[in-house]
């Protein structure tokens, strides 16, 4: 049998052409194959693409958008000439590490879907599988770079780090303490690819596009979903509705003729965590449910199949890297290395007594809550304000759950939901 190891080291040749076109009706949109000329494994220079595609032994290609203006209806997509992740060459790769794969460059693309709306500070997004471990803006890029890995720490470890603000030295001193695949940024200060290249094999990227991320907001691009038979479904991808307070709209509901509204409105820093929290939402599998708290996620729940259930496993989450966090701090263990059991009962009691960090965070849903359930156990864990579309039969049982807590809970409504699959 051959050796699983050998897969994972091996760049494959693929069989997709050098150009592709797609054809709507009368409109034709022209796509180029991305390849670099880099160092193998074996520090040899070769010309390819992709090491692989989601796993080895899957041929992937990335192709870039070279030509064609596509208009449907009212909407005009995203026009060539504005590639971020499909338009990376040569130069832009700082230092190639192992040759990139297919799931390196569509974690930076997902964290680049939710850092387009978190442009106005320092913001790291880092992912995993697609989707964020942890996310977080501050006054200084460090600063955002250590919320978004301690907000899970376990998760982060093979990640891709996404900056939005140029990496300085101290930022890229903690990088380099932890092993990650990717970093993206828009560029990189004096001292700090040094301080990188302490991990070979780390994929460093400059993409100077980054800082004009805020352009990318109202651009909708073709976004395509193959079938197992061979069949594609086309949509318009999604734009986040909520970039302001103006954009949320106070609880309310109608049941049986009685009209029901929320009684606590929002503070300025939970209306501020409801709009990061939204933005967050734009890259996290549904469904889904996360806790944010001043500007960084404390939970992260993706992709179940009921929203109590995703509710539930985001705390679990957040009291396991809570845990872990606290740990790492103060004995630079992870939580599972702690072998004194004096100090493994402090961690435990502290952990519950601040609920994970939960007391006081935002709850943020993709989806309305289908009952009360879901909202009681963001309660529960002291939650003081829920987010979500709004729009079900019940929305009226989730707004007396938030004005029977006591404290009561503010509660937001979007107007839009945010699925993503």
């Amino acid at each position: 049998m051959e050796d699983i190891r050998q897969k994972y080291r091996t760049v494959m040749d693929d069989h997709f052409p050098d150009e592709m076109t797609i054809t709507f009706g009368d409109q034709t949109l022209r796509y180029k194959k991305r390849t670099w000329r880099i160092p193998d494994d074996s520090g040899e220079l070769i010309e390819k693409g992709l090491r692989y595609g989601e796993n080895p032994g899957q041929e992937a290609a990335l192709y870039e958008l070279v030509g064609g203006n596509l208009t449907l209806g009212q909407c005009s997509f995203i026009s060539p000439g504005r590639g971020l992740v499909s338009a990376l060459n040569e130069l832009e790769m700082v230092q190639s590490g192992k040759h990139p794969g297919k799931i390196n460059f569509t974690d930076v693309d997902n964290a680049l879907n939710i850092l387009k709306y978190l442009t106005a500070k320092p913001a790291c997004a880092i992912m995993k599988h697609n989707n964020p471990s942890g996310v977080a803006v501050a006054d200084s890029l460090d600063k955002a770079y250590y919320e978004a890995n301690m907000a899970d720490r376990i998760a982060a470890f093979g990640g891709a780090a996404v900056f939005t603000r140029p990496v300085d030295k101290a930022t890229a001193a903690m990088i380099s303490e932890n092993y990650l695949e990717v970093v993206a940024a828009p560029d990189y200060e004096a001292g700090a690819v040094d301080e990188l290249r302490k991990r070979k094999n780390l994929r460093i990227l400059a993409l100077p596009r980054i800082d004009r991320l805020a352009e990318y907001r109202a651009a909708r691009f073709v976004d395509f979903k193959a079938l197992m038979d061979g069949g594609i479904v086309v949509q318009q991808s999604l734009i986040n509705a909520v970039r302001s307070a103006e954009d949320l709209i106070p609880a309310r509901a109608t049941y049986r003729g009685k009209e029901y509204t929320i009684e606590r409105a929002p503070t300025a820093r939970e209306i501020e965590d409801m709009i990061f929290g939204w933005a967050v939402e734009q890259g996290v599998s549904s469904n889904s449910v996360i806790y944010v708290k001043e500007g960084a996620t404390v939970g992260i729940g993706t992709g179940e199949q009921d929203r109590v259930g995703v509710a539930q496993i985001a705390v679990f989450k957040a009291y396991t890297k809570y845990r872990d966090r606290l740990c790492f701090e103060r004995h630079r263990v992870p939580y599972v290395e702690l072998k004194d059991e004096d100090m493994v009962d402090e961690i435990d009691a502290e952990t519950v007594k601040a609920k994970a960090g939960l007391i006081g965070s935002v709850m943020v849903s993709d989806a309305f809550f289908p009952f009360r359930d879901g909202v009681d156990v963001g309660i529960q864990e002291g939650v003081s304000a829920i987010v979500h579309p709004g729009g079900s039969d019940r929305d009226f049982e989730s707004i007396v759950a938030c004005n029977e807590a006591k404290p009561q809970v503010a509660m937001m409504f979007t107007n839009q939901r945010a699925f993503k699959h």
